[in-house]
Parts: structure tokens; C-alpha cells; sequence
């Protein structure tokens, strides 16, 4: 990759990419919003484009953020993308971006064909792998391969990089023998996300008198599997264990959860989308131990801030945040009584002991880090002196 802007210390236009962004989303959300933050930060001008209801271009803590109507993609609880070609082309064409960074590999594709044409390197964010996706959805495991082998060829050929989050995201691009990959963790807000929020009170209070606390952080789709979380509440009190279940999160599946848990009569409260990141993170410390049950995480954010917290975390081994958690949390066939048995594993360590390894983990993964791996991607070195956002605006 070449394209450097030299001789005014001005650094570099990134643009950035991404659909299936909302206010009340999670991970992506805040992976956009904290590389943002880190490449303002290291001197350059990054500028995010987003679909929303109507048009809107503000300056921001994460740079310039520029959002275009885009219609909302039925049955995913309110995702928009940007769907008019013509308009992000033209936006492009104006910004006349140093690189571009693309977090959406289906309808944002052919902006990796722009940038090609327009001799702008171009990288690709894989936040989830394709077959994984689509067998969430259902799909036949051969099917789901063969698609994604498929969807990953014109990826690698569309991107001059594709950045895969873990080794597990990466195996589908080696897959297919694409040597345009390079790995780059994200992070996590280990100043927000800390263990001495923890909070007798409020653990009490969400307890509700039971013994064990457990909380799910999670998106309510189909692909995030919440289900299994309720259901791993429901296998663990019939072993006797007095186990409460809070829900940070919204989406298309937050009514038919809800009714299952009255029918079952299970100790679950909803609390919706938590939008206080401080509170947030006072909850996931409060917590005994956080549930992650989605198959297709490629790094799962929320497990990450709940290690940070202290909290030791239960994932899907078919997910890459067995990958992410190591030692600190426990890995489950995605059942029930997997996971149920990996609660019980935890629980069954002193909580100093746990808690201590869940933020000794954490430690391991910064943003600063994060930030400086994805600027290695698009060969963006530091500038000699940050913008700040004034500058970046002019």
C-alpha cells in the first residue's frame, strides 16, 4: 500500500464504512467508535459513513461522521444500510479518500471495486465469518462453506487487505488460500471496565435473592442465540443451582424471549438496551459470571469488557471467544447443559481467584493496541503532531 500524504504532517483520510449500525447496537459500535478516537489521535482524519433515517454530518470525539438515508432491512429490529450506490459513490468521490475501511463484506463490497479504480488502498474489517452467519440462520454446514467460500474469493480479490479480529476469523480466508489477511485483536476500555466497580447492592438488587448472578450482554437475533441463555437458567435450577438472569440488549427476538421466560416462570429481568456505558459496565462487574452464547462471534466486545470487570465469561466453542477469554472463562457445545456445566465450573473456583484471572486477561487487550494494528494494516504510520477535530474538519 503506498498513498502516503507527505510534507504537511496532514496524515491520512480514512474512510470508513459500515451498515447494520444503530444507537442502541453493540460491538461494531463501539470497535468504530474507539478506532476512530485512535486514528484522530495518531494524526490523521478519519471520517465514518453510516445509514440512518435522514441525512446528517457531524463532527465528533471519533472525527467526522457522515450518515445517508438508508432503509431499514426487515426482520433485524431496526439495522439500515446504505443502499443508494450512487449517493456513497459520489460521497466518495467527493472525500477523495488516502483509504478506505470497509466493516460490511456483502452490500458494501463494491466499494473495494471503487477503490481499486480510484487507486485508493482499501481494507476490509471481517467482524464475523460468513459460513458461521449463515449457518446460524440455518443454512446446511456444506451449503454455508460453499457459499462463503464463495462470498470470501470476491472479498480478497474486491480488498487490497482483509483484517480478521482473531486467528479463528482468519481460518475461511486460508481456507481458500486469500494472502492479503493479516490479524488485528480489538480492544477494550480498560479504565471504564474495571473490577473495583463491583457492587454488593446492586448485585443484591438484581439477585433478587437468588445466589448466582448471571448476566448476558447481547444483541437479540437470531445470530446471537439469547435463547441458550435462558435455557442454561432453566437447566441450572433444576440442578438446584438458585440462579438469577439479567438482559442488557434489544432486538426482534426480545418479545418471544420475555413470554418464554413467564411461561417458565425463570427469574429473568429485561432491561432493554443499556445505553450508560457506566452503568453498563457497574452491571457486567455485579455480575457472577457472563453468558456469550452466540456460534459466530469473531471477538465479542461485551465478554471482553466483562473479563475487564472481573466477570468471568461462559462462550460458544463454536465461536472464536474461546480464542479471546483463554483460561478465564469456559467454552460450551451449544447447549443448555453445556453451558450450564460451564457456570458451574466457574462458580466452582474462589471468586478472588476467578476474578483476578478475568482481569489479567482482559489487560491483554487495549484499544491503543487495537489502533495501532489496524493503522499497520493500512500502512498509516503516526503523523508528527494529532489533529484535532477543528483541523480535521478543515
Amino acid at each position: 500500500m503506498s498513498g502516503v500524504r507527505t510534507g504537511d504532517g496532514s496524515g491520512l483520510r480514512i474512510v470508513r464504512l459500515a451498515n447494520f449500525v444503530t444507537p442502541t447496537s453493540g460491538g461494531l459500535r463501539t470497535a468504530l467508535d474507539q478506532l476512530g478516537r485512535g486514528y484522530l489521535a495518531a494524526g490523521h482524519e478519519p471520517v465514518l459513513v453510516v445509514p440512518g433515517a435522514a441525512a446528517s454530518d457531524h463532527l465528533t470525539e471519533q472525527g467526522r461522521v457522515v450518515t445517508l438515508p438508508g432503509p431499514v432491512v426487515p426482520g433485524t429490529g431496526g439495522y439500515r444500510v446504505l443502499a443508494d450506490k450512487r449517493r456513497v459513490r459520489r460521497l466518495l468521490d467527493e472525500l477523495a479518500p488516502d483509504r478506505i475501511e470497509v466493516s460490511d463484506r456483502t452490500t458494501l463490497r463494491w466499494t473495494g471495486e471503487w477503490a481499486r479504480r480510484a487507486r485508493v488502498p482499501s481494507v476490509m474489517v471481517s467482524h464475523e465469518t460468513a459460513d458461521g452467519v449463515l449457518r446460524t440462520w440455518g443454512v446446511p454446514p456444506a451449503l454455508a462453506a460453499g457459499t462463503a467460500d464463495r462470498l470470501n474469493r470476491r472479498t480478497a480479490w474486491a480488498f487490497a487487505r482483509i483484517v480478521c479480529t482473531t486467528e479463528w476469523a482468519e481460518r475461511e480466508f486460508v481456507r481458500i488460500g486469500a494472502r492479503n489477511v493479516v490479524r488485528a485483536p480489538l480492544g477494550v476500555d480498560l479504565e471504564r471496565c474495571r473490577p473495583d466497580r463491583r457492587d454488593a447492592a446492586l448485585r443484591a438488587r438484581y439477585a433478587n435473592g437468588e445466589r448466582v448472578l448471571l448476566l448476558l450482554c447481547s444483541r437479540l437475533s437470531v445470530e446471537k442465540r439469547p435463547g441458550t441463555a435462558l435455557d442454561a437458567l432453566e437447566e441450572l435450577r433444576g440442578l438446584g443451582v438458585a440462579a438469577a438472569l439479567v438482559v442488557a440488549g434489544d432486538g426482534p427476538l426480545k418479545g418471544a424471549l420475555e413470554r418464554r421466560a413467564r411461561e417458565r416462570r425463570l427469574p429473568v429481568r429485561f432491561l432493554g438496551h443499556v445505553a450508560d456505558r457506566e452503568a453498563l459496565a457497574d452491571l457486567q462487574a455485579a455480575a457472577d459470571v457472563c453468558l456469550a452464547p452466540g456460534p459466530a462471534e469473531t471477538f465479542g466486545l461485551s465478554a471482553l469488557e466483562a473479563l475487564a470487570c472481573g466477570t468471568p465469561v461462559v462462550v460458544s466453542a463454536s465461536s472464536a471467544l474461546p480464542e479471546v477469554v483463554g483460561t478465564a472463562g469456559a467454552s460450551a457445545a451449544d447447549t443448555p447443559s453445556s453451558f450450564a456445566t460451564g457456570v458451574q465450573g466457574l462458580l466452582a473456583i474462589p471468586e478472588g481467584v476467578r476474578r483476578r484471572a478475568a482481569r489479567a486477561r482482559a489487560e491483554v487487550f487495549s484499544w491503543d493496541r487495537a489502533v495501532g494494528a489496524f493503522l499497520a494494516a493500512h500502512d498509516a504510520l503516526p503523523t508528527p503532531r494529532p489533529l484535532v477535530p477543528e483541523e480535521a474538519r478543515r
